[in-house]
């Protein structure tokens, strides 16, 4: 279909840097960001699910990582201590 639309100076830009991104042309540009656009807007579309990594952090003996905030604060006061003793 071809119809004459008129374009919004910062869509133009968005459209623009799409273009030199993808290296796509204005009309694949355009249709992408408008049928991405009309497919989130869509009652049946659902996000694509997220995956999030996950460590095991292999817990040391003698070292409790639910308080590890405070350890932290701990090492990082007497590497300033040690840091202001070697300036005497």
């Amino acid at each position: 279909m071809r119809t004459t639309v008129t374009i919004d100076p910062d869509v133009e830009a968005l459209l623009a840097r799409a273009m030199k991104q993808k290296g796509l042309t204005f009309k694949e540009a355009l249709n992408g960001a408008l049928r991405a656009g009309l497919l989130a807007g869509s009652a049946g579309h659902k996000p694509a699910p997220v995956s999030i990594p996950v460590f095991d952090l292999q817990q040391r003996p003698g070292l409790n990582l639910d308080k590890a905030l405070h350890l932290a604060g701990e090492l990082e006061d007497e590497e300033l201590m040690r840091k202001l003793s070697l300036k005497k």
